[in-house]
Parts: structure tokens; C-alpha cells; sequence
């Protein structure tokens, strides 16, 4: 892989909210420990692999213990990160749980099942199997980053959302909503925008092995 991208120096603290907020949406790393490098889930989505990024043993499921555990990793102090993995796999386990599930728990988040955890309304930057999409993410650039070509404002996040808003779609929108209200929060500039480099970083699969390897180092 290549250099790695840097990123907003509140992005540590929020590692947890983004996961939140793009767990039903999107994608990571590889099949690594904690803060090691992606690119080693051949074969495997974006979004599979973003998860995977917390999958310990690598048997294909996440545990709620391992949740917890990544979400240490990359900074987020005890009681956050187990409140925020309770609710992660809380939502996300039943949505990915198959007919023949081998484990006992209902909050498991089985990650050959995570697209199913999308929700409607979103960018598109992720395909029905997970797949990352490059192109949507530049077509969403080009549309709505008007007052520079590579960072969204406050209110173009707004526009973008509303152009994205599919009729009778209640949930999908309120969640599209929630997580780019909450990443443009956590991770705009100094000049109050959301560069798309950052955006990357959370649907290619880097942004926790960026996140645990900074706290590493």
C-alpha cells in the first residue's frame, strides 16, 4: 500500500461515532490485528474488509468483545468504546446473522453478510455487495463542492443529503443524516470543510489502520 494519508487531528476521538454512524454504510482495511496494514482480505469488499479490521481471530465474525477491543485500539477511552460496541453490534448483528449461523449470540456481526446492514438514501459510494465505488464518491464532489472543487461546507453536505433523499425512505434518510452531520462535526478544517481526502479514508478501509497505527505510534 501506499503512504498514507493524513488525517484530521480529530479523527482519533472519533473513530468510534464514525464507525457508528457508517457501520450500516460502509467498508475498511483487511484481514490484519488491530493496526496492522490492509490488504490482505483478497477477495474481500471494502466494506467486509473495513470490518474485518476488528475480527481478532479471523474466523469471519465479530464479537461484541471484539468490537470493544477495536475500538480501544484507536483510541477510544473504556466506557465509550463499550457503550458504542454495544450498540454497533446491537444494530448490526441480527441484519448479518445467516440461516445457518454457528454462534450463539444474536449480537455477532458476520462480515460475509454486511452489506445487508445498508441503508437506503446514501451516497451510492458503496455498491449492493459493499464494493467501495470511486466514482461516486468524485461524482459527489462535482456536484456539491461548489465553493472548492475538493472539500464539502456545512450547508453543501445539507444540499447533498436532501438531493440524495429517496421518497418514503424515512430511516435510510435519517441515517444518511445522523453520519454526515456527525463526520463533517468530527472531521472538517480549520476552514469549517469536509475534504474529500478524509471522506476516502472512511469508505476505502483505511481510516482504523490509519487511527490504530497513529495511536501505536
Amino acid at each position: 500500500m501506499g503512504s498514507r494519508r493524513a488525517l484530521p487531528s480529530s479523527c482519533p476521538g472519533a473513530a468510534a461515532p464514525l464507525l457508528l454512524l457508517l457501520a450500516a454504510s460502509f467498508g475498511g482495511g483487511g484481514h490484519a490485528a488491530a493496526g496492522g496494514a490492509p490488504g490482505s482480505g483478497a477477495g474481500m469488499t471494502e466494506l467486509q474488509k473495513h470490518v474485518a479490521f476488528f475480527d481478532r481471530d479471523h474466523d469471519g465474525i465479530v464479537t461484541f468483545d471484539e468490537t470493544y477491543q477495536g475500538l480501544k485500539d484507536v483510541g477510544l477511552g473504556a466506557v465509550a468504546a463499550k457503550a458504542s460496541a454495544a450498540l454497533i453490534n446491537a444494530a448490526l448483528g441480527p441484519k448479518t446473522r445467516p440461516d445457518n449461523a454457528n454462534s450463539s449470540s444474536s449480537m455477532d456481526i458476520y462480515i460475509q453478510n454486511i452489506q445487508k446492514g445498508k441503508h437506503g438514501s446514501d451516497t451510492g459510494a458503496y455498491d449492493a455487495q459493499g464494493r467501495f465505488v470511486p466514482a461516486k464518491l468524485d461524482e459527489m464532489f462535482t456536484k456539491h463542492a461548489k465553493t472548492v472543487p475538493n472539500a464539502l461546507t456545512q450547508d453543501e453536505v445539507e444540499e447533498m443529503l436532501k438531493a440524495n433523499r429517496q421518497s418514503n425512505d424515512v430511516t435510510g434518510w435519517l441515517g444518511a443524516k445522523a453520519e454526515w452531520e456527525m463526520l463533517y462535526s468530527l472531521a472538517k478544517d480549520k476552514d469549517g470543510r469536509l475534504p474529500k481526502d478524509t471522506v476516502r479514508v472512511v469508505y476505502d478501509g483505511t481510516l482504523f489502520y490509519q487511527l490504530a497505527q497513529g495511536k501505536k505510534g
